[in-house]
């Protein structure tokens, strides 16, 4: 999407996604509650079932989860606050407990939010996420060199997970000549402890607009080098 813009972009995979052996019961269950893409496909790992009814955070987790094959799908607007609205709309405390599949570790407190409902809500760990041990060499040395211009975040544990990169790595300097992009407050938050030349938060937490507010901020740049994101 960003290379559609004109903009380069490098990869680096911050988290690793380690698979958790697990039989998932879904008889009785209302709907199920998604918070990633990870857990979209660890949710199609684990059952054959398409029919259930799934309630995704946002739309880059509800194409995932369609195009693995469930038919009843839709999303919320990007955060846990707007999932936990849309169960409030969509489902009733009395139709049966709700399953929330997600990682070891997880941003908000979804099954608190919608037990103060009176919804009953389990949650399944389907998967770690592992932060990586270190950057992939080119991108340390892309850095070092100050032909990055700006990272882009779209969770709280992936920007913590830069954060504790740079400082292990002796890049934390770096940072003063980057952009932040992040994908909402949360987000932004989880990097404030670094330095940044500017952080920018997109106007909601849905991946479209993070990628129109970069190529704005893109485009519209007077100063600054010419490297990717």
């Amino acid at each position: 999407m960003l290379r559609e813009r004109g903009i380069d972009a490098v990869i680096e995979p911050l988290i690793e996604i380690v698979p958790r052996p697990a039989a998932l019961e879904i008889r009785g269950v209302q709907a199920v509650l998604l918070t990633s893409a990870n857990g979209a496909r660890a949710l199609a790992g684990v059952t054959g079932e398409r029919r259930i009814k799934v309630l995704a955070v946002g739309d880059a987790t509800a194409a995932e989860a369609a195009a693995l094959g469930f038919t009843d799908v839709e999303a919320a607007e990007g955060d846990v606050t707007a999932l936990a609205a849309l169960a409030r709309r969509r489902l009733d405390p009395r139709g049966g407990p709700l399953v929330h599949v997600g990682g070891s570790a997880v941003a908000g407190d979804l099954a608190g939010v919608l037990a103060g409902h009176g919804f009953s809500v389990r949650r399944e760990t389907l998967y770690e996420a592992r932060t990586v041990a270190a950057f992939q060499p080119a991108t340390a040395a892309m850095l070092r060199a100050g032909q990055i211009d700006g990272v882009v975040f779209f969770s709280p544990r992936t920007a913590s997970a830069f954060v504790s990169l740079v400082t292990a790595t002796g890049l934390v300097s770096a940072t003063r000549h980057l952009v932040g992009f992040c994908l909402s407050a949360a987000v932004a938050n989880a990097a404030s402890s670094l330095v940044w030349r500017e952080v920018c938060v997109s106007p909601r937490p849905v991946q479209e607009f993070l990628v129109e507010l970069i190529a704005a901020y893109s485009h519209g740049r007077k100063t600054g080098s010419e490297g990717p994101v």
